[in-house]
Parts: structure tokens; sequence; C-alpha cells
């Protein structure tokens, strides 16, 4: 099934469809799996502004560490470290500002200093006011499919594991049921963007099916957000550590395009933004056009 329609987020379009957006992963969290954390406020904006002049079209900005087996944090120290972050980015770059959080408070003190867009990793399942916020804001709202209470955590490789009949079928479902919570409690469709949680509460091979079977998800009729970025599946299927995972990660965006990816999550800006623009002009027969260059 095609997606149809436009998502407006701020001053900006997202036109579904024509070609796939780029997520720039801002991870303010000194425990992210990948190693990149910056805490340093100047570095973290230089990280932003580098992101945006290499070809992100969305900034996800969170403060608190979502790897498997990290400690949470409250309310007030989420806020502390998101609230100035999107203040100052807000008026340093032009595209969007996404939250990644699960807590309401920190998102609604988000949208009020800048952000645009809220990235909730469970998909309402923690706290469905989060859905009544994004309505009341008219706020794009990305849920995932979060199955990490399903499964447990694998201490000896350091991730979840899970069992599926059918993981596609349950991914499936499991957005549906956050889709149609979503709508109920008035977010609109069209703001609406759904993402299968590659890492979140699967085995490294339910992963691997997950990217493989994307296009399955389409029948939802909303856009598609994957982020396979350095993730440990990459890690397990080549041996390597996070630091590492560039290529595969490469392989893993190039195929979920393939496959039907509205907008891919990374770390690795201006090598997925190349892959990914590689990608369309195979996929979507629309190149991008390299300003001055053949």
């Amino acid at each position: 099934m095609k997606c149809p329609g436009i998502t407006r987020c701020g001053n900006v379009e997202f036109r579904w469809g024509e070609r796939t957006f780029v997520m720039g992963i801002i991870n303010l969290s000194p425990d992210s799996f990948a190693g990149d954390g910056v805490t340093e406020p100047e570095a973290v904006v230089a990280q932003a502004c580098r992101f945006v002049s290499q070809g992100a079209d969305i900034l996800d900005i969170g403060g608190e560490s979502t790897r498997p087996g990290s400690s949470p944090i409250s309310v007030a120290e989420e806020i502390k470290r998101v609230a100035p972050i999107i203040e100052r980015l807000a008026s340093e770059v032009t595209v969007p500002l996404s939250i990644d959080t699960g807590k309401p408070e920190v998102a609604r003190q988000a949208l009020e200093v800048g952000a645009t867009m809220i990235n909730d990793e469970w998909g309402l399942k923690r706290d469905k006011r989060l859905a009544r916020l994004a309505a009341e804001k008219n706020t794009p709202l990305i849920l995932m499919s979060n199955q990490r209470d399903k499964g447990s955590y694998d201490a000896r490789i350091k991730r979840d594991t899970a069992f599926y009949d059918d993981v596609i079928g349950e991914v499936t479902a499991s957005l549906r049921q956050s889709l149609e919570l979503a709508l109920k409690l008035g977010v609109g469709r069209e703001n609406i963007i759904l993402d299968p949680g590659i890492g979140f509460g699967k085995t490294w091979q339910q992963d691997l099916e997950i990217v493989r079977r994307l296009r399955e998800l389409r029948e939802l009729g909303r856009p598609i957000l994957i982020g396979p970025s350095r993730k440990s599946f990459i890690g397990l299927a080549l041996g390597l550590p996070a630091n590492e995972r560039v290529e595969g990660t490469a392989a893993a965006t190039a195929i979920g395009v393939a496959e039907g990816a509205d907008i891919v999550r990374v770390h690795d800006v201006p090598e997925m933004v190349r892959v990914c623009r590689m990608s369309d002009a195979i996929i979507r027969s629309s190149p991008y056009q390299a300003q001055g260059k053949l």
C-alpha cells in the first residue's frame, strides 16, 4: 500500500513517497549504547549543525539511554538534559526537532522550547498522555513497537530476547493497536508515524526478519521509520563493535528503503544520507541532483 499524504511539522512538510528522510540522532545521555553521547552544550550544538549541513532532515534529541539494561532517570533530570539544548537548537537550525521520550512531562517541556515532533519509544504502552499532548499541540507522533515487556534481557550478549510465532504479524498488531489508540485520543492520522522497533524486545534474527519483511507494515497506511543504526543485530551478524558497524548500517538502511522505509534514524549522517539518496535514485526513480557536481 502506498502511504498517502503529507505530514506538517512546524514549517516543514514531509511528502511521503517522494524520497527517504534522514533523522540524525543527538544523544544527551552519557550511557548511550553506541558510545556517541554528548553532554557539553557547545559540542552538542556543533554536532547538530554538522548533521544538518550533512543532509539530516530531522534531529531526534534524547536525554535517557534506551539501551538494554540501562538505568532509568527522573523526569527532572531528563528535562534538565534536553530542554536547554532544544531551546538553543531551535534558534540554530531550521530542521524539525524531535523529542525522544516516553514521558509526557518531558515532551511537553520540549515542545514549549522548540521541539515539533514526539518520538515515543513505547508506542503509548507506558503513558497515553503523550497522545493527548500530540493531539493538543497538533504535533507529529512516532509510535514504536516495543516488546521489551514481552521478553527478557540476556546479559551474556547484552540484548533483549523474546519469542514470537510470527514477529512481523505481532509487530503489525502492536503498531495497529498503538495507531488506533492514538486516533481515539485525538491525534490526526496524518500526524502518525510508525516504527517497528528494531532492537527493542526482539532477537537479532528477528531484527533481520523485520528489515527483510518491512514492506508488510505498509498495510497500516502510515509512514514507516526504522532505526537500525549501529544496533547489536549488526554486531552479532558481523562480529563487530558498535563503532565499526557503519557498513552494516548502510546495508540495513538500503534494504529498508527498498522495502518501504520513509525515515531512517541514524548516527552516521553523511554516510546514510548518501545511501538513502542512491537508494532513492534506484528505487523511486527520483535521483538527488547534486548541485554543481556530475
